[in-house]
């Protein structure tokens, strides 16, 4: 049992270690909810759709670098502890964001300002490659007994709170700065507000204590070792991967893609989607924690199964119901459901992804497995359903793409047992049962 002490230092180690996430989570999706600015400051052309294609495969450029930001500042994370590592990918972060929103726009110096925004996005994705995965282990490793779903659903949460305040921010810079403004130069006010923030996360991640569990652990003592340890779980990694496709795709299909989908697609006013993608935030927050006491209630699996399985029979039709007349409460009520799923599987997937890993490169797998997913599934899912919606014809196409991601996640769920009994002993049983 706890003593009050021991309770508010944790809550203390939450709060700090999840404001830090939220401030990496803001400036890397912030480029999603603006995207549409940026193609026409950075990617002229003549066609608006191509224009728009580019700026949205930028946006998933940035997830390419993921997974080679999880093996290098994953094995430093490993190697050199959760606290170093984390203050390492924040000024990554920083340096990134902060060249996106000073470059100048291609009217400006040509060919170089879109080099220099795509030089700034891989950059800010080597960061967010072991960032997300570096907090999730240390909450999971920070957890009291039983809890382990609870605390680690404090990760996602921040980033939802990130999503909250980067929606609303949005929704009163469209109020007060005209459109042709916003294209000019107002996209870059909300970038630079990320940036300014980093003084005071830097310091709050500097006030972090190492977690027990690593100072315990056996540490590897090089990349070449961490390596070696990846390439022997393979098959894990995998699995990992699997079981990430469905929080990561419903995850940019709810937020960073929705600014982009109800203007292009839907036709609706800027404030009025900012407003939406506010909303569906707010109730990422409230199914987040949800997912994680369920978890530690019933297991993960059972949460990730049923999950994943209504996302399969109900994601399409719903779309259908909403292109058949798009408004504000029909686009709402949708995100809504779809962010039910993401918040329930997400506070299942992390703290069995935690669990499952070798605690030797448990940081570098974790984030390995979590940010490849991301890389081919979510940082490209904005390009995808947009290429989609134009090749098919068909504005639900996106349900398509999400339908996709739950088939695959429902499958990785349905085999993880017979895989962690053969491969994985270690793992807990009520993460696997």
């Amino acid at each position: 049992m706890l003593t009050r002490a021991e309770r508010f230092a944790k809550i203390k180690a939450v709060i700090r270690v999840s404001s830090c996430n939220f401030i990496e989570a803001y400036d890397f999706i912030v480029y999603g909810y603006y995207a549409t600015y940026i193609a026409a400051t950075f990617f002229p052309t003549r066609d608006a759709f191509a224009s728009l294609m580019l700026s949205l495969v930028t946006f998933g450029a940035g997830y390419l670098m993921r997974p080679l930001g999880a093996i290098l500042l994953g094995a430093y994370m490993d190697r050199k502890g959760r606290k170093q590592g984390l203050i390492l990918t924040l000024g990554l972060m920083a340096v990134g964001t902060v060249s996106i929103a000073v470059t100048p726009g291609y009217a400006s110096i040509g060919l170089i300002a879109p080099l220099l925004v795509v030089a700034g996005r891989l950059l800010q994705g080597l960061s967010a490659g072991a960032e997300f995965g570096g907090v999730a282990i240390y909450l999971a490793e920070i957890a009291t007994p039983g809890r382990c779903g609870f605390y680690c659903s404090w990760q996602a949460v921040s980033q939802q709170v990130a999503v909250v305040f980067a929606a609303l921010f949005g929704f009163a810079l469209t109020l007060v700065v005209p459109r042709e403004q916003m294209t000019l130069w107002g996209w870059r006010i909300p970038l630079l507000a990320g940036f300014v923030a980093i003084p005071l996360i830097l310091w709050l991640r500097k006030s972090l204590d190492e977690t027990e569990a690593f100072r315990r652990a056996r540490h590897v003592r090089s990349t070449r070792e961490v390596l070696r340890i990846l390439g022997a779980n393979w098959k894990l990694v995998v699995i990992g991967i699997a079981l990430t496709v469905m929080t990561t795709t419903s995850f940019y299909l709810i937020t960073a893609y929705t600014p982009t989908y109800a203007g292009q697609a839907l036709h609706m006013a800027p404030n009025a989607v900012f407003l939406v993608t506010l909303l569906v935030g707010v109730s990422n927050l409230v199914w987040l924690p949800i997912g994680g006491i369920l978890t530690d209630r019933f297991g993960a699996r059972p949460v990730m199964l049923a999950t994943t399985t209504a996302a399969l029979i109900t994601a399409y039709p719903a779309m259908i119901w909403l292109v058949s007349d798009p408004g504000f409460a029909k686009l709402l009520a949708v995100l809504l459901l779809y962010s039910l799923y993401f918040g329930l599987y997400n506070g299942a997937l992390i703290p069995l992804l935690a669990e499952i890993m070798p605690h030797e490169v448990r940081a570098a797998a974790f984030s390995l497995a979590f940010v490849t997913a991301t890389a081919i599934f979510g940082g490209f899912t904005p390009a995808i359903c947009t290429y989609l919606i134009e090749a098919m014809g068909n504005r639900a196409a996106p349900a398509v793409w999400l339908s996709f991601a739950a088939a695959v996640s429902l499958a990785a769920a349905f085999i993880l047992p017979a895989f962690q009994t053969a491969r994985e002993p270690h793992a807990r049983a009520a993460y696997a049962e």
